[in-house]
């Protein structure tokens, strides 16, 4: 079966969304769903129109907040996952600890970190570290351990050293493995700020939507979804264009696919 086009890609889904668009404004302009409930996509529009100015106030925070977690996420994470790939008896300590820890819902921690932490931007930073420290350990573990154990033995005979096995045989065999998984924390790194700003906070997406919620301004609470929507597919997006950059021939097969 032939691959699709890239225009087809882009047009399939772009339909979709336009039909369902039109639905939802029909129902709510005849009366099948009480506007009272649910704003019109024209009056979400407007709403986040007007509101422009001050919701991009709200959304650097939020993205400042994220930004720093994630980045902590990842260097926490790259450093466990190091350790754990280096040391058997640290990673039998940890690996059951991890993955409890993922059972844990953030709704729940938040609370006391706010209570820990204050209503400052910590608290934010730390949950985001939480929410994005699991996939990027997990997945740099697991590309770690997916080297052939053949070509591992093969560099010693050649008296590689810890140091160049990892750099030239484990670490790119853990790109792609990282990618997906930093792909999977940037999305939790909006969330998980966005949900910490809920529970406390002064400024932030999340204290925005707490305010026109009380206040039933409902096209001004999807206007705020729609906003963090869109900076969570920015930053899969940046990590899209940065696995591009580190990983050359990922283009390479993406030009043969296309073709």
């Amino acid at each position: 079966m032939a691959a699709p086009s890239r225009a087809r890609r882009v047009l399939a889904p772009a339909l979709a969304i336009a039909g369902l668009l039109l639905l939802w404004e029909a129902a709510v302009d005849l009366g099948i769903v009480p506007n009272f409930l649910l704003p019109t996509p024209v009056q979400v529009v407007m709403a986040l129109v007007e509101d422009a100015p001050l919701i991009a106030g709200h959304c650097a925070v939020t993205l400042a907040e994220a930004a720093a977690g994630l980045a902590l996420g990842v260097a926490l994470g790259f450093a466990f996952a190091v350790l754990m790939d280096r040391f058997e008896t640290f990673y039998l300590a940890f690996e059951p600890l991890m993955t409890v820890s993922q059972t844990i819902p953030t709704v729940a921690i938040a609370p006391l970190l706010v209570l820990w932490l204050g209503y400052g931007a910590l608290p934010k930073i730390v949950l985001v570290v939480v929410s994005t420290f699991f996939p990027i350990t997990v997945s740099l573990v697991s590309g770690f351990r997916s080297v052939d154990p053949d070509a591992i033995d093969l560099m010693r005979t050649m008296n590689a050293s810890r140091w160049q096995i990892f750099w030239y045989a484990k670490l790119p065999a853990a790109a792609e493995q990282f990618f997906s998984g930093l792909r999977i924390s940037a999305t939790y790194a909006i969330v998980g700020a966005v949900i910490a700003e809920w529970l406390g906070g002064n400024v932030g997406l999340g204290v925005y939507m707490t305010r026109v919620r009380k206040s039933f301004s409902y096209d001004r609470l999807f206007a705020s979804i729609i906003v963090i929507t869109a900076l969570s597919l920015g930053l899969m997006k940046l990590v899209e264009l940065a696995q591009r950059a580190c990983m050359p021939w990922k283009r390479a097969e993406g030009k043969h696919h296309d073709r």
